[in-house]
C-alpha cells in the first residue's frame, strides 16, 4: 500500500489567516503588541503560506551557518592544505624513486669505473663525460631526498601533535613512535641532502678543471662517509630491536604446549557432558518402559533433563573446538610475528651492510683525494659497487614483494577479507597487475593487516570476542606485550590496557596499533 498523504486541514490555515487579519487590524487601530518585524512575517504568512515562510526562515539559518563556518574553518582549511601538499610531495617522491634507485644502484658504479678507467688513460674527453653524469646522479639523489626529508619533516610535525592529542592508548604509541621514527628519518635525509650537495660539487669541480678539486672531492668522501656511518648504525639499532621482540615471542612457548593443560579441562567437561547426556536418555527410555502411576509426568521429566544434557553436551563440544582452532590462530600469528622480525633482520643487515660499505668507500676517497683519488683507485671502486650492490638488492626486493602484494590484494581480495565482510569482486589479471605497478600506493588489505585482525580478535575484552577462553586471551595479550604494544607502552596501568581492548570505539586504533607492531623492530 502506498503511504497515505496528509493534507493540512483547511480549518486550521483558515483560522490561522483571520488571526493574522485580526493582529493586522489591530496595528492599524493603534495596537503595539505586534512589532513591524512580526506584522511583516504574518503578511507573507497570509500571502505564502506556512511552507514558504518556513523554507525562507531555513535558508537565513542556513546562511547564518554558512558565515559561522567560514569565520571559523582556517584553521581545518589550513591543515586539509597542508596535507594535500604532504600528500603531492609523497607522491613525488615515491615516483622520484625508481630513478633514484637506478641511479644509485647502476649509474653511479657505473660513473665509478669509468672515472678510475679514465685516471689510468689519462682520457680527458671520458673524464670529463663521467664528471658530467655524476653531476646529474647526484643531482637526481638530492632531489629525491630532499623531497623526502620534506614529507618526513610534516609527517613528524603530524605525528607529533597526534601524540598530544592522544594522551594514552594504542593512537599515542602509534603516533609517538611514528612520530621518532620520522624526525630521525628527518634528520638522516637533511644530513643525506648535504653529502648529495657535497658531491655535485665535486663533480663540477672534475668539470671545470678548478683546482680545488682535491678539496671538494675529501669533503664528499667525508659527508658520504658520515651519512653512511649513521645509516649503518641506525640499521644496527633495528636489527638490534627487532632481534629482540624475536626473542619474546620466542620466550611465549608453542600455544599447543602451552594451551595443552586447558585443551586437556575443556576435553574432560566434553566427556562429561556426554556421558551425563548418555545417562539422561537412558532414564529417559526407562521411564518410557515403567507402567505406574504418573507415567506421563515422569517421561515429561526425563524429557526435559535429555534436552538440557544434550545441549551442555553439545555446548561443551563447540567450546573445545573454537579453543582448538584458537591454538591453531595464535600459532600462525606467533609464527608470523617471528617470521616478520626475522625478515626485517635481513633487510637491514643487507641495507646497514651497504651503507656501510658505501661509508668506507667514502673514507676511501677523503683518504686519496691528495693524490689520485677514487677514480683510480680500484679498492675505492670496488667497495662503492658493493655498497650499492646491497642496497640495490634490498629495494628491489622490497619492491617486488609491495608489488606482489598489490596485486594480491585486489586479484584475490576473498584472501585476506575480514571475516563477515563481502569481498570486493576480483579484478582482472590486466587490472591487477596495472595496480600492482602503482608503487606509490600502500597495501591497506593485506596478510598483516589480517593477522592483526586475528590477534586482536584473541586479545580482545569478553565484550568483543566473548567465545575466547580466559586462558587464550591471556597468551594472546602475552603476544601484543612482546610486540611492544604493552600497557607500558600505552603509558596505561594494566587494568586500563585491558579495558581498552574491550572497547569497541578503540578496535580500529587497535588493529592499525598491531600491524604497526608486526612490520616494525
Amino acid at each position: 500500500m502506498s503511504t497515505p498523504i496528509h493534507r493540512t486541514s483547511t480549518r486550521q490555515s483558515a483560522a490561522v489567516l483571520a488571526s493574522a487579519r485580526r493582529r493586522e487590524d489591530g496595528s492599524r487601530t493603534g495596537s503595539t503588541s505586534a512589532r513591524p518585524t512580526e506584522r511583516a512575517l504574518l503578511e507573507m504568512q497570509s500571502r505564502a503560506g506556512n511552507r514558504a515562510t518556513t523554507a525562507m526562515v531555513q535558508r537565513a539559518r542556513d546562511a547564518e551557518r554558512g558565515n559561522a563556518a567560514a569565520n571559523g574553518a582556517s584553521p581545518q582549511a589550513k591543515k586539509n592544505y597542508r596535507d594535500r601538499i604532504a600528500a603531492l610531495l609523497d607522491r613525488f617522491k615515491k615516483n622520484l624513486e625508481p630513478v633514484d634507485t637506478f641511479v644509485k644502484g647502476f649509474q653511479t658504479p657505473t660513473n665509478a669505473a669509468f672515472t678510475q678507467q679514465a685516471a689510468v688513460a689519462a682520457n680527458e674527453s671520458l673524464k670529463h663525460s663521467t664528471a658530467a653524469s655524476g653531476t646529474s646522479a647526484a643531482s637526481g639523489n638530492l632531489l629525491t631526498e630532499a623531497a623526502g626529508t620534506v614529507v618526513n619533516g610534516m609527517d613528524a610535525y603530524k605525528n607529533m601533535k597526534d601524540a598530544r592529542k592522544h594522551d594514552t592508548g594504542a593512537d599515542h604509541h602509534r603516533a609517538n613512535k611514528k612520530a621518532k621514527t620520522k624526525g630521525v628519518d628527518t634528520v638522516v635525509g637533511a644530513a643525506g641532502s648535504g653529502s648529495y650537495s657535497a658531491a655535485i660539487a665535486k663533480e663540477v669541480t672534475k668539470i671545470q678543471k678548478a683546482a680545488d678539486a682535491a678539496v671538494a672531492s675529501e669533503a664528499s668522501g667525508i659527508a658520504g662517509a658520515s651519512v653512511g656511518t649513521v645509516k649503518g648504525i641506525r640499521s644496527a639499532f633495528r636489527i638490534g630491536r627487532a632481534a629482540g621482540k624475536y626473542q619474546q615471542i620466542k620466550k611465549l612457548g608453542d600455544p599447543h604446549l602451552v594451551q595443552a593443560g586447558a585443551l586437556a579441562r575443556l576435553n574432560e567437561s566434553r566427556e562429561q557432558a556426554d556421558w551425563a547426556a548418555a545417562e539422561a536418555y537412558v532414564a529417559l527410555d526407562s521411564y518410557w518402559k515403567h507402567e505406574g502411576p504418573g507415567r506421563l509426568e515422569l517421561v515429561s521429566e526425563a524429557i526435559d533433563a535429555a534436552w538440557e544434557a544434550m545441549a551442555e553436551a553439545r555446548d561443551a563440544g563447540e567450546t573445545l573446538r573454537r579453543a582448538e582452532n584458537d591454538v591453531e590462530k595464535l600459532s600462525t600469528v606467533q609464527q608470523y610475528a617471528k617470521k616478520k622480525q626475522l625478515t626485517k633482520i635481513g633487510k637491514e643487515a643487507a641495507g646497514g651492510g651497504g651503507e656501510s660499505v658505501k661509508a668506507a668507500a667514502g673514507v676511501v676517497t677523503a683518504v686519496a683525494a691528495g693524490t689520485v683519488g677514487l677514480a683510480s683507485n680500484p679498492v675505492g671502486w670496488g667497495l662503492a659497487g658493493a655498497g650499492a650492490g646491497l642496497v640495490l638488492g634490498v629495494t628491489l626486493y622490497k619492491a617486488l614483494r609491495a608489488a606482489t602484494k598489490r596485486y594480491e590484494e585486489v586479484h584475490h581480495p576473498e584472501r585476506w577479507a575480514p571475516q563477515g565482510e563481502t569481498p570486493a569482486e576480483a579484478a582482472s589479471r590486466t587490472e591487477s597487475l596495472k595496480h600492482a605497478l602503482k608503487f606509490w600506493k600502500k597495501v591497506s588489505k593485506g596478510e598483516r593487516q589480517a593477522m592483526a585482525r586475528e590477534i586482536y580478535a584473541l586479545a580482545a575484552g569478553p565484550d568483543i570476542s566473548g567465545h575466547t577462553t580466559a586462558e587464550m586471551r591471556e597468551s594472546a595479550r602475552s603476544l601484543l606485550i612482546a610486540l611492544k604494544s604493552g600497557p607500558a607502552q600505552h603509558k596505561l596501568e594494566p587494568d586500563a590496557w585491558a579495558e581498552t581492548l574491550n572497547d569497541p570505539a578503540k578496535t580500529s586504533g587497535w588493529i592499525a596499533e598491531i600491524a604497526e607492531q608486526l612490520a616494525s623492530g
